[in-house]
């Protein structure tokens, strides 16, 4: 960490370049010779992609910033507000601290949080930009998180972890054990110090593997942001062996979209089949990642189109926990076809169908954009059929 980074100087060239193109930057030179035009470049990039993920960091004065693929594989404000809002306590200790987000957003929940960063470097900024952010519960630590709780002898209400996937396992199959630190393994050690583990991964792990990796699983929260899903929270309780509960949610500017169920009630749930009807309904990216495919239908009271096709229908608008449908009309999917229903512009969805966009667009000439949205579908016929829909709204309520 250079601390002359933070001097006047080098902070105003800094926030006067945040909208200029780096390779440029790069050949001129820097307002001082303490610091190099790299590493100023470097703060740059790093402030830049703060400015929607990390509004708090980027808005307040003299925050240090590290590389920027440790922005990258930071939480986003949003989601660790969420995360926050799911523990309580007087004690947290976050063992991959990283860049600090989910410690600053748990210090507000909790009496003292203890941030664990083994990159000495990365420690010292956190400690840093904590002060400039006045957060005085968060005790930085330079320590390997799990060495620090196992070797200790201090008891935590929550432990906190992010492990990170290990390059050598690119290509696997992801598993929890192929990450740093290796939860399960530590699993037993872990529970000696406390009674309750937060466990954010990948939204590419998938959800049986990790539960059977894993033991006491409580609940798994699904988190997307913006229908795109962000995370997997997995909460764990010491002994607990009951049923697992699955918590969805879209979080959304305009709606955020809640729809919880427990594990096992999909396995019993069964979906009922229809022809589409009225309208359409497409689920939000964490149901779609939670499999609640039977148990939508149940709920809701909608029919889906096919078994294999995730898509639902009804003949009275609902509130749908996704994106709703008013259906204009349902083609066969034939060049001839759609040569008479002359749509030059559209949004092109596939489900359950052998082609792709791109080879839809290429045979019908459709270009993308505009407020007519196409399905190409799989019905329960087993017929591939094009549902031309607009979109329609009415506020979901979990």
């Amino acid at each position: 960490m250079n601390s002359a980074i933070l001097h006047t100087e080098n902070q105003d060239f800094i926030d006067a370049h945040l909208n200029t193109d780096s390779t440029q930057l790069l050949f001129g030179k820097s307002p001082a010779e303490s610091v190099t035009i790299k590493a100023l470049v470097e703060q740059i990039e790093a402030k830049e992609r703060c400015r929607n993920k990390l509004p708090t960091w980027f808005k307040t004065p003299l925050i240090y910033y590290p590389n920027k693929l440790n922005i990258e594989q930071t939480s986003s404000e949003i989601t660790a507000k969420y995360k926050a809002s799911i523990v309580f306590g007087a004690t947290i200790l976050d063992v991959t601290g990283g860049f600090g987000v989910d410690s600053f957003y748990f210090s507000k929940n909790f009496k003292q949080v203890v941030h664990c960063e083994i990159n000495s470097d990365l420690s010292a900024i956190v400690s840093h930009n904590f002060k400039q952010l006045e957060v005085h519960n968060i005790q930085t630590v330079l320590d390997d998180g799990i060495s620090y709780l196992i070797n200790g002898k201090t008891n935590y209400d929550w432990v906190y972890i992010d492990p990170s996937r290990r390059h050598d396992s690119k290509g696997k199959v992801f598993f929890l054990s192929d990450c740093l630190p290796n939860v399960p393994k530590h699993l037993n050690s872990l529970f000696r110090h406390t009674n309750n583990i937060l466990i954010k991964t990948s939204p590419l792990l998938d959800i049986s593997s990790g539960i059977q990796e894993l033991e006491a699983v409580k609940a798994i929260h699904i988190v997307a942001l913006n229908n795109e899903v962000k995370e997997l929270l997995w909460v764990l309780e010491k002994d607990y062996n009951g049923s697992i509960a699955i918590k969805t949610i879209n979080l959304d500017k305009d709606n955020d979209q809640v729809f919880n169920f427990n594990l096992n009630e999909e396995s019993l749930a069964q979906a009922t089949y229809s022809l589409p009807q009225k309208f359409l309904y497409e689920p939000n990216a964490a149901i779609l990642k939670s499999g609640a495919f039977n148990l939508l239908s149940k709920e809701l009271k909608i029919d889906k189109l096919h078994q294999h096709t995730h898509l639902y229908t009804s003949m009275a608008l609902i509130g749908f926990p996704g994106r709703s449908f008013e259906i204009i009309e349902i083609a066969a999917y034939s060049k001839k076809v759609f040569k008479k229903l002359g749509i030059p512009k559209a949004n092109i969805t596939t489900r359950n169908f052998p082609e792709s966009v791109a080879s839809i667009r290429k045979k019908l000439k459709i270009a993308d954009g505009g407020e007519t949205y196409i399905f190409f579908v799989t019905n329960i016929q087993n017929e591939r059929i094009a549902i031309i829909c607009k979109k329609t709204f009415k506020s979901f309520t979990s």
